[in-house]
């Protein structure tokens, strides 16, 4: 396994990465098996771990506690705060008053005393920036995070917070997490130039674009649409859909690639992010052992110029086939009151 320090921070963190959120009920409910797919990550090398609190409503941050138990100081430990906990008014967003409650159930789940990235999972347009930073600086300062960074946040979003950190003197977003994979290029154009610029670290998750590169979904095959993620997402993969078309033409040529390159399809679609200059880990998310093994598998794969081209001829640069699950839209686009002015006031004369 290879290592890159994590944009500025210092911290070495492991190429690829060990993502949790199917590890609890919402992928894997056995937490002794689970333990084990953790335990095998950083057996092979895997130091960065990464959960969130909202994975399986806290049960993956239990996990992951469990499992680092006695090895804790070898780990590179991220989480995230944003997604409301509990119902109510006040258990979710990047305010002061959420963040210092969240981390607190977060350091008690994972049975730590200390996390060492700490993520916003995604903006939050009531929150001012200056008050998110605020916090997230003061945490740093006691101790309690060594690091902060955003997570899905568009480029623009990220210029502003870090303007907004140097004109008031606090801690900046040291890293970025965005979705990224040979279907979903869209960062190529924005968020990871962006990145490069500001020296930020990126953790790039959904490599295999919600298992649509496992090579289990291919064009003239049924596909089960109430199971796995289908059943979540059905339209996404729905075959019958005319905007999935493209999706799975490029599925059929990408598998012709991998065969010509010797591997398999989510090992060509897990080293082609790693390729990115931009990227310092790509995040793995297995739900079993042998699919950990299978994507770890691909380790020392180096993908060469003439197959970097030909990816490119299938979905070029900066393009987006696959729209990922849970990116941030802006108010501008989904609150119609934004995009419509007073009927009164539309008239031109």
């Amino acid at each position: 396994m290879r290592y890159r320090v994590l944009g500025g921070t210092g911290i070495e963190v492991s190429v690829h990465a060990l993502g949790t959120m199917m590890l609890g009920a919402v992928g894997n409910p056995d937490h002794d098996d689970c333990v084990r797919i953790i335990h095998a990550a950083l057996d092979r090398g895997v130091n960065l771990v990464d959960t969130a609190d909202m994975y399986s409503a806290g049960e993956s941050e239990r996990i992951v506690g469990r499992a680092l138990r006695g090895r804790r100081d070898d780990v590179v430990l991220a989480t995230k705060v944003h997604f409301p906990m509990g119902e109510g008014r006040n258990r979710g967003g990047n305010s002061r008053r959420w963040i210092l409650r969240a981390v607190e159930d977060s350091l008690r789940r994972l049975d730590t005393d200390w996390i060492d990235l700490y993520q916003v999972h995604r903006p939050d347009h009531t929150t001012d920036t200056e008050e998110t930073l605020g916090v997230l600086s003061d945490l740093v300062r006691a101790g309690t995070i060594r690091a902060f960074g955003c997570s899905t946040f568009p480029a623009e979003e990220i210029v502003e917070a870090q303007h907004v950190a140097e004109r008031r003197g606090l801690g900046r977003f040291r890293t970025e997490q965005p979705p990224y994979s040979i279907l979903a290029r869209g960062i190529e154009a924005d968020v990871l130039p962006v990145c490069q610029r500001y020296g930020m670290g990126v953790l790039v998750w959904s490599p295999l674009a919600s298992g649509f590169l496992s090579g289990r979904y291919r064009h003239g095959r049924p596909v089960d649409l109430a199971a796995g993620r289908p059943a979540l997402t059905p339209a996404r993969f729905d075959p019958s859909i005319p905007g999935n078309a493209a999706k799975y033409q490029a599925v059929e040529r990408l598998v012709e690639l991998a065969g010509d390159v010797g591997c398999s399809l989510p090992e060509l679609s897990v080293a082609f992010t790693v390729a990115h200059p931009g990227v310092t880990s790509t995040i793995l998310g297995p739900r079993t052992m042998e699919q950990l093994d299978g994507l770890l598998a691909g380790a020392a794969l180096i993908l060469d110029d003439a197959t970097l081209d030909r990816i490119d001829e299938i979905v070029p640069p900066g393009t987006d086939l696959y729209a990922p699950d849970g990116v941030w839209r802006p108010p501008a686009l989904t609150d119609p009151a934004r995009r419509r002015r007073p009927t009164a006031d539309r008239p031109a004369a």
